[in-house]
């Protein structure tokens, strides 16, 4: 009797030990071919603005060497692998939007600088006005080159961008209180600078906290990464911004109202004793935010005062006597600047006591021409259309020739270069 079930044990047992081999050898394909752990973000959901933009700070965690970031989506609806799903889509991270960076050690992380445009969240309330969700994400695509793609979603949720939302900055405008429409003005040497003023929008509440610094004749120009607020940048570049002169620090709390000026330094603060061009920059600092700061592995990341743009900057020119005849000074855009080919350029510069019309001359770095156009003295500015920048290379240089009534050449600037970002 056991010796007829003895060749049916071992069969048995036969299969067993081959069905064991195969869940192994599953499981050791499993773990090679599947990431050790999926990227996350944090924070993982923000209350955003209904009627208006949005910028929110986001870091992406656990990437692998071999992953990049792609495109970012808005849409009302994902899939279970968190991408986009079919027709449900709002819009698309612009390019000039995305300031993500790799960062952390071994730059596992990426910060993200989530900017919502206020087409994105009106699609976004007439989608819920439809009886869908008043939810919607934002979706982060990394591509591998050794592995399938990866969707990380953000949770986004309609509000009125009040004390609940992060503390952001959604528009700067920096202005003399005396004359809101300019940016530069010209004084003599050691006279009183005009009060300045910063008008502020913003989601959120908390405290804003920064400085005023001043950019002296002769030192490096901000880049736009310097003029970015801190809070837009990952924590190990934070403190590698290039500092410029101290003139006045401040520290103050704004409500949930959405809108604060911001009174600038005592005038007699500035220098004013090298002549020159002088830039006045608001430098924001990052300050801890409970609605958007990023928890990560590596500590929490304040981001309050995160801001999706560079800040705007006020210049003022210091003259001489002895340098009102003799140079012209030009005064914006200043060296190095960087404009977007979708915005107009604003040519400005000193008047010249004598001249009768000035000459604006703009040519690439190969010397052929772009753009010469003639200006009368009352006028001291020329604006270049978004059309004028297409397919005129990467960087322009400019300078203007202060002529008199028969054309003669008065005065002539030095030629100064910027940037023209795609």
């Amino acid at each position: 009797m056991s010796t007829l079930k003895m060749p049916s044990l071992i069969s048995k047992l036969r299969i067993v030990m081959a069905s064991s081999q195969l869940l192994a050898a599953t499981l050791t394909t499993l773990t090679l071919t599947s990431p050790a752990s999926a990227v996350s973000v944090s924070p993982k959901g923000v209350n955003v603005r209904t009627f208006g933009p949005s910028t929110i700070f986001l870091t992406f965690i656990g990437l692998r060497p071999d992953q990049r970031p792609a495109e970012g989506l808005w849409c009302g609806a994902i899939n279970a692998n968190q991408s986009c799903r079919t027709g449900t889509i709002f819009g698309r991270l612009p390019r000039r939007s995305n300031l993500s960076t790799r960062s952390g050690p071994n730059s596992q992380n990426l910060t993200d600088i989530m900017t919502i445009p206020p087409s994105v969240a009106r699609r976004a309330y007439q989608d819920a006005l439809r009886g869908n969700s008043s939810e919607f994400f934002y979706v982060r695509r990394f591509v591998s080159a050794n592995g399938p793609d990866e969707f990380v979603a953000v949770t986004c949720r309609l509000a009125g961008g009040g004390a609940r939302s992060p503390l952001a900055l959604t528009n700067v405008k920096l202005e003399f209180a005396t004359h809101s429409t300019k940016t530069v003005t010209v004084i003599p040497r050691n006279a009183e600078v005009p009060p300045i003023k910063a008008r502020i929008r913003y989601n959120g509440t908390g405290l804003l906290k920064g400085r005023w610094e001043v950019v002296l004749p002769g030192e490096p120009p901000p880049s736009q990464r310097d003029r970015l607020p801190e809070a837009s940048l990952p924590i190990e570049q934070r403190s590698t911004q290039r500092r410029y002169t101290l003139v006045e620090r401040f520290s103050r709390f704004v409500p949930p109202t959405g809108r604060v000026t911001l009174p600038g330094p005592d005038p007699s603060r500035f220098p004013k004793s090298a002549s020159g061009l002088h830039l006045v920059l608001l430098r924001i600092e990052a300050t801890a935010d409970r609605e958007g700061n990023s928890v990560t592995e590596f500590g929490t990341l304040n981001s309050g005062g995160v801001a999706g743009f560079p800040l705007p900057v006020l210049r003022y020119y210091v003259s001489a006597k002895d340098e009102e005849s003799s140079v012209v000074a030009l005064l914006a855009p200043i060296p190095g600047d960087t404009i977007t080919r979708q915005q107009a350029v604003t040519f400005e510069w000193q008047p010249i006591p004598n001249a009768q019309f000035y000459r604006l001359d703009v040519v690439r770095l190969d010397g052929s021409e772009v753009l010469t156009a003639f200006t009368t003295t009352d006028k001291t500015r020329y604006v270049m259309s978004p059309d004028a920048m297409q397919d005129v290379g990467s960087t322009l240089q400019w300078r203007v020739n202060a002529l008199d009534t028969e054309g003669n050449i008065l005065s002539i600037s030095e030629w100064t270069m910027f940037n023209i970002l795609n």
